[in-house]
């Protein structure tokens, strides 16, 4: 019985490495187990489910794989695949949860996120998050023509390229007061996260006990991911790509 994260892959064709490595970690990791989470950022960038590339669909058929071996998926999104819809998780076969989620993970509670609304600190990057998850802006842009898109999505990540340069490491990681009023918030001790590219696990005190926060890495050199078994501590794993 096991559960295992992951997120963070960045998924794009110019690093078709990345993608190798997933479609052998589906193979040796994800079949057959409980359930397989993916908490954003699963692409680099998401324009639509109309786009439809041949990585795109080269991933959902990987994943309709690993759900007919009696794998559970679930799929969040981040802050680079925030309008995948749910045409393309329904051609996945995955589930799409909300951004925070609680889950019960064998009798223990967790708090999924993908991390990016835990980095308080970035005020600016948090009224950017504000604008691109409203709803009525999501259905306008998805309305465009589709070179629209593929155009605006690398002016996106060329500013936010630009911007990060500057920014000051502590400001691009997770505030802990926001991750403290996150797990009481939803009552829970236990909280993994993506998004800062810093794997790690953190102890701290929440709801007046001792609490953890793990957090998930990313794929840029190495694979990562999280094994949460019964009965079990859960633990990080890593192998070069």
């Amino acid at each position: 019985m096991t559960i295992r994260f992951i997120s963070d892959l960045h998924l794009e064709e110019s690093r078709p490495d990345i993608t190798d490595a997933f479609l052998a970690f589906l193979k040796d990791k994800a079949m057959n187990i409980d359930a397989l989470y993916i908490l954003g950022d699963f692409f680099e960038a998401w324009i639509g489910d109309d786009e439809k590339t041949p990585l795109q669909e080269t991933v959902a058929a990987a994943l309709r794989d690993v759900n007919a071996s009696g794998t559970d998926i679930y799929l969040m999104h981040g802050n680079r695949d925030f309008l995948i819809g749910q045409d393309y998780c329904d051609r996945c076969r995955a589930t799409l949860l909300d951004d925070p989620t609680v889950v019960d993970l064998y009798g223990t509670p967790y708090l999924l996120m993908h991390g990016d609304s835990l980095c308080t600190a970035d005020v600016e990057y948090q009224k950017f998050r504000a604008n691109m998850r409203n709803p009525q802006w999501q259905q306008m842009i998805l309305q465009r023509p589709l070179e629209d898109r593929k155009q605006m999505a690398r002016q996106l990540r060329e500013i936010s390229m630009a911007k990060n340069q500057g920014k000051e490491e502590f400001i691009m990681d997770v505030t802990l007061e926001e991750v403290v009023r996150e797990l009481e918030s939803h009552g829970v001790q236990q909280m993994i996260h993506g998004h800062t590219h810093r794997p790690a696990e953190h102890d701290l005190t929440a709801n007046g006990a001792p609490a953890k926060r793990i957090v998930l890495g990313d794929w840029h050199e190495n694979v990562w991911w999280l094994d949460v078994e019964p009965e079990q501590a859960p633990t990080l794993h890593k192998h070069p790509l």
